[in-house]
């Protein structure tokens, strides 16, 4: 994903306004908001973690002061804490094994570049989690139950580099690589550390290796060998039992992911019986005697459990909709998160009932998606769509809403954004092009060296649907995304300039090669990937998938919101951009906001969509 934060956090286009503020921080009587504010504020709880060895203790992520933050929750006694209070909010974190110690990054206004510390789960002041240290952007982080740690790190001047951490000892470097690489897992008895690289110089398909603690290589795990074929690997985990060597992971040999179990000692690799279309990932249950298993297809995803000695595949019972994160209780039971477009996420059990309730007012629901297959030039495409309710039959202004990534995808699952724009009487209109995960390797690689263009391509078959159908409205077709949306807005209207009445851009690439040099390493490496070489390499390919070459093609009026501090498409890429249009005097507006790559705060959120719904129907014909 190389120009969107990771994880669960919403990515509905960031909002608000200055005198917002959420329910919890004393704001005016919430009952006379706005159902789409209302979704924004009400409480939200993310998939809570627990640690491995003392599973009563838990860590979640909720939004429930206004910006999304750590809280630790003692199952046991009910008893929850906030552990983080930050202005930019904190969604970078985990537990340590035994349940004792909460570690966080901290960075510095969401630039994503700093240190880990640590703070006692039941309370007290935070450490240095790793001293000795310097900051650098997070590359994957490894907790044992000795007290080791294993952190992987990235700076523009080092590349990447792993370090393990003792306490009462100074940090020592096991690896280093220009090109990018990641922590992947820590073996039970803290002897094995399992890393994704990509030292071939493939930003999208990783190998694994293997090493002991001091360094050595164990095993290595690489699908790129042979140059007939790209493809990809990834650490999903080691066995959670002593003295277990098995490594669980994914692979794309069949044209998807699919999991395996890779034997690091014996060298011997387990394919597993799992016939299911799509993409399948997996995890360990607590005892390391069947798998968990996520089977996403056609937006849609599901749960399996997988018994390795029966070799039997089992369903978890899930309602239809999307299951974003899930993991196995030491009892069996599966708790889940959960949500549908119409139906705002909640974290559930297979034993019954929604785990955790926080207090406050509930989110609105909203419209259910309509699926919809275009044929398109690279074959057929899938779309979400949704037609608001209460505003006659159509044809309606219509939002084509591009999701991030680009290897992402849309899915039937509730976000705030897209219903806000249902409640305004708009249709909106969610395209998985080629270059989305969920449908095939080759669909997700098919972007490469035609960056952005191929992209748009899907998205204006799928436009000529939506106008055909009655769907939309051709005068008044709102394009809009952030981060690789962001991107895609802005090259769309200056390369599809009739199509589009109004652009919607959020913390996006403007100046593809500026931003090439202003970004963090990694995502020079994966931009390399894409292009076939640099700017200075491949200078042609650069410029036809840039925005900034069709500036002075862009008719639409263009709404732009940047974080300042955004170490993946950067600020100064940007004002290059936002200079040209001023030039020659296009109608355009930019929000300029201190946070990095998207917003955690509550209120800003609701601010910018507001923004942009203002000036959307501002700018709209009527």
């Amino acid at each position: 994903m190389p120009h969107d934060t990771t994880g669960d956090m919403p990515h509905d286009t960031p909002s608000d306004v200055d005198d917002m503020t959420s329910s919890a921080d004393g704001a005016a009587d919430p009952g006379a908001r706005p159902d789409w504010e209302k979704r924004f504020l009400a409480p939200r709880i993310l998939m809570p973690e627990w640690a491995e060895d003392a599973p009563e203790r838990a860590l979640y992520i909720s939004n429930v002061t206004g910006t999304y933050e750590f809280y630790a929750w003692d199952r046991a006694t009910g008893a929850r804490r906030q552990v983080t209070d930050r202005p930019n909010g904190t969604t970078d974190g985990t537990l340590s094994p035994d349940g004792e110690w909460i570690w966080w990054f901290s960075d510095t206004d969401g630039d994503e570049f700093g240190t880990w510390v640590r703070q006692p789960f039941t309370g007290g002041d935070d450490e240095p989690a790793t001293p000795g240290l310097a900051p650098a952007y997070p590359e994957g982080l490894a907790i044992g139950r000795d007290g080791t740690s294993v952190v992987g790190r990235s700076t523009d001047e080092e590349g990447s580099t792993v370090f393990v951490c003792r306490p009462g000892a100074a940090p020592v470097e096991i690896y280093r690589h220009r090109e990018t690489a990641v922590v992947g897992d820590l073996s039970h008895d803290c002897t094995l550390v399992a890393i994704e690289h990509t030292e071939h110089g493939d930003s999208m398909h990783a190998s694994l290796r293997v090493l002991t603690l001091d360094g050595r290589t164990v095993a290595e795990l690489d699908d790129t060998k042979d140059g007939t074929e790209e493809l990809g690997l990834s650490v999903l985990g080691f066995a959670p039992v002593a003295g277990d060597t098995r490594l669980l992971v994914c692979h794309q040999r069949s044209g998807r992911w699919e999991p395996m179990i890779w034997d690091v000692a014996a060298g011997t690799q387990q394919q597993l019986e799992i016939d299911l279309p799509g993409d399948v990932g997996a995890q360990w249950y607590p005892d390391g005697s069947a798998l968990l298993v996520s089977h996403g297809f056609e937006a849609r995803s599901e749960l399996w459990r997988y018994d390795l000695a029966e070799r039997s595949l089992v369903r978890v019972d899930t309602p239809p909709g999307t299951v974003s994160d899930a993991a196995a209780r030491p009892d069996g039971t599966v708790e889940y998160l959960w949500s549908s477009a119409a139906e705002p996420s909640s974290v559930r059990s297979t034993a019954g009932g929604v785990v955790l309730e926080l207090p406050g007012e509930k989110a609105p629901g909203s419209v259910p998606v309509e699926d919809v297959w275009v044929d398109g030039p690279g074959g057929r495409i899938h779309a979400l769509a949704q037609r608001p309710q209460g505003h006659g039959d159509g044809p309606f202004p219509c939002v084509f809403e591009v999701h991030g990534g680009p290897t992402w995808h849309d899915s039937d699952a509730f976000a705030a954004g897209p219903a806000a724009w249902l409640d305004h009487g708009f249709a909106v209109v969610r395209v998985n092009y080629r270059g989305s995960t969920g449908y095939g390797r080759e669909w997700t690689d098919a972007l490469k060296h035609r960056v952005g263009l191929i992209e748009l391509e899907d998205v204006a078959a799928v436009r000529e649907w939506a106008v055909a159908s009655g769907l939309a409205d051709p005068a008044r077709l709102v394009l809009s995304g952030g981060s690789w949306g962001g991107y895609l807005t802005l090259l769309g209207l200056g390369t599809q300039p009739e199509a589009w009445a109004v652009g919607l851009a959020s913390v996006p690439v403007a100046d593809y090669v500026t931003a090439y040099h202003d970004e963090m390493e990694t995502l020079k490496a994966l931009d390399r990937t894409l292009f076939g070489g640099t700017p200075e390499e491949q200078p042609e390919r650069w410029a036809a998938s840039s925005p900034l070459t069709y500036v002075d093609a862009v008719r639409a009026p263009l709404y732009i919101a940047a974080g300042v501090n955004d170490p993946r498409c950067p600020i100064r890429q940007v004002e290059n951009y936002v200079e040209r249009l001023a030039a020659r005097g296009a109608v355009h507006e930019v929000y300029r906001y201190d946070a990095g790559h998207g917003s955690l705060v509550v209120a800003e959120r609701i601010k910018q969509l507001r923004l942009e719904l203002d000036f959307a129907l501002k700018h709209l014909p009527r």
